[in-house]
């Protein structure tokens, strides 16, 4: 089976135990405004382009079938995605955001690390994106890690069909699950989805008495409030599933990643003081008494 793929990210050590590689699958249904891998939103392959890095080396024009490339910058509107552009550009001025991949080829990356996961207890994890946005590829990707005794981590907004994540979940040790927002008209403004659908995944996992880490991003004038924590520890108390919360702060890794798609700025929240978000972690792990770390 095949996948699109915008990123493979070897010794990670922020997605779950040990030292992991990342599989970074490409399309998600939400549009979180403050996402940082604006690059997995749609599913199919994009250019992307950084004009600071552009030496004027003509490179790109000369391979470009579409005109794209014509001296006067980048043209996206004349662009396929095709990745000649990308594979002659020796400044990184032009990147492909996106590859189709067999998950034959993914093993074969994860075998070179085998020795490294059994040392650290680390494995795969399977991100995006929204994994369950290729579903039958993360299941399939998940079994064949698994047949090769490799630990597998998905990463999820819990945003996709429950069949599929009900499948998905016999082949998961451990879920990184999000709580992005606990509040319904929130999560419609902020991520432009149902909270409901998260809900009745999460519901779905804990009858299946999976493992989940709830990762939360703390994202400011949004969710830096004493409300959120309150919802967040509601949830950590409820699902006994959860077994520790990740506390995420906000960053501004996405927004040149944006501009290069050509797409809308994202928000532009200013980082939150480290005390204001230790001070949020401590708020929460009283709430509900399970473990919190800040990520």
């Amino acid at each position: 089976m095949q996948g699109t793929v915008f990123n493979i990210e070897r010794t990670s050590l922020y997605d779950g135990p040990g030292v992991r590689t990342v599989v970074f699958l490409k399309g998600c249904p939400l549009r979180c405004a403050w996402c940082h891998n604006p690059e997995g939103l749609l599913h199919t392959p994009q250019i992307m382009y950084n004009a600071d890095r552009c030496i004027g080396c003509g490179a790109c024009a000369e391979v470009c079938k579409n005109g794209a490339h014509n001296g006067q910058g980048f043209d996206r509107a004349l662009c396929t995605a095709c990745g000649m552009c990308a594979r002659e550009c020796c400044s990184g001025a032009l990147s492909l955001a996106g590859e189709i991949m067999s998950e034959e080829q993914i093993i074969a990356v994860l075998r070179r690390d085998v020795r490294v996961f059994a040392a650290s207890g680390g494995g795969l994890t399977v991100s995006g994106g929204e994994p369950l946005y290729q579903a039958d590829f993360a299941i399939s990707l998940a079994t064949a890690a698994h047949a090769e005794g490799i630990h597998v981590c998905v990463e999820t907004s819990g945003y996709g069909s429950t069949d599929k994540l009900a499948a998905l979940a016999k082949v998961t040790d451990l879920f990184l699950f999000d709580c992005k927002l606990t509040e319904p008209q929130a999560f419609r403004t902020w991520c432009g989805g149902e909270l409901q659908v998260v809900l009745r995944n999460l519901e779905l996992l804990e009858r299946h008495g999976a493992q989940i880490i709830l990762r939360c991003p703390i994202i400011p004038a949004v969710n830096d409030t004493a409300a959120h924590i309150a919802g967040v520890a509601a949830w950590a108390r409820t699902y006994s599933c959860i077994r520790e919360i990740h506390i995420q702060p906000y960053h501004r890794l996405g927004i040149p990643k944006s501009a290069q798609l050509g797409q809308s700025p994202m928000m532009q929240a200013q980082p939150l003081d480290p005390t204001t978000v230790a001070d949020l972690a401590q708020q929460l792990h009283a709430l509900c008494g399970k473990k919190v770390t800040v990520n």
